[in-house]
């Protein structure tokens, strides 16, 4: 499948509160560093590489990016960068950031914050981005408890003006229903992609029933996370049959197939793959405008661990 002037407006748009953007958005975990994400001894990327990786998915039509404090290696922060490479921002450029877990300068997990802290950890993204106020801010959550004090001080912070709007991550179904009794939630941001949590389909289909936008991560690599889709099947890199099968139906690749049939999951769902690499970057946007058939998708959905398949969006 050729990337050649394909943009992210091939794979249609969503309005997250009153932010238009594309589908295809870019997630910017893997940039500061090469290998495995968020390890203590992450090896620093190309500082120039990563901040053209950054302009070109702009100038691809990715007007959403998915960004972090706590995405950092030795020398590199994804904020610092974002910052370098796109401002000053473009007009309609959202920018989604995350707060709740923290690391320390030498990279290891901090427990979650605290409300005062969460507020600390808002005022240190406006400050690396270099914004007055966050387009998005999700909320992390490890665990089941409750977190109607943690979003609260959020919430307080979206009525002072510095968060637009507010999203939450890494979240079980009941705390969706929580936090909306506080205030607007426009994004869910959890891990789901083929084989990946097919338990959680009916949440994806009522966050999309609310209004409510669903961003997976690790959609391309699936329960392998980082290691990639094959080491999670013990394959050994190696691609389930059902998703080479329609790879080669497309000329695309198995990476570009992940990402069309997460895309065709619903209208609300979107997409924010990473990488550092431009040759990457592009067949992730491109596969924006793959549309899979009711036979590929009934494939991929057997692969998934579906019943049946619902009509492709």
């Amino acid at each position: 499948m050729t990337s050649d002037t394909i943009t992210a407006a091939a794979s249609g748009s969503w309005t997250l509160g009153d932010l238009k953007i594309n589908r295809i958005g870019f997630g910017t975990m893997r940039l500061p560093q090469t290998g495995e994400a968020l390890i203590a001894d992450a090896v620093p990327r190309d500082r120039e590489q990563a901040i053209g990786v950054l302009r070109r998915a702009v100038e691809l039509g990715v007007n959403h990016i998915d960004t972090a404090a706590f995405y950092f290696s030795p020398l590199r922060s994804a904020n610092e960068l974002i910052n370098r490479a796109l401002a000053p921002y473009p007009d309609g450029l959202v920018i989604t950031t995350k707060v709740g877990p923290g690391r320390d300068p030498s990279g290891h997990w901090l427990p979650h914050a605290t409300p005062e802290q969460l507020r600390a950890q808002v005022e240190e993204n406006l400050r690396q981005l270099g914004r007055d106020h966050l387009d998005v801010v999700n909320l992390r959550i490890v665990g089941t408890d409750s977190i109607a004090e943690r979003f609260g001080a959020l919430a307080e912070l979206r009525e002072a003006g510095l968060i637009r709007h507010l999203g939450l991550s890494n979240i079980h179904p009941h705390h969706l229903a929580e936090a909306q009794g506080i205030a607007p939630v426009v994004c869910v941001q959890n891990q789901y992609g083929i084989g990946m949590r097919p338990e959680h389909d009916a949440f994806v289909r009522s966050c999309g029933e609310q209004g409510v936008a669903f961003v997976p991560f690790y959609a391309i690599a699936g329960t392998g996370r980082t290691a990639g889709a094959g080491a999670a099947a013990g394959t050994g890199g190696a691609e389930p049959d059902e998703v080479l099968a329609v790879a080669r139906e497309h000329a695309a690749s198995p990476a570009q197939v992940r990402l069309a049939w997460t895309l065709h999951r619903g209208p609300h769902v979107l997409a924010i793959p990473g990488t550092g690499n431009p040759d990457h970057l592009e067949a992730n946007v491109a596969a924006g405008s793959l549309r899979l058939s009711r036979e590929q998708l009934a494939a991929l959905d057997t692969l998934h661990g579906l019943t049946a398949t619902e009509p492709a969006e």
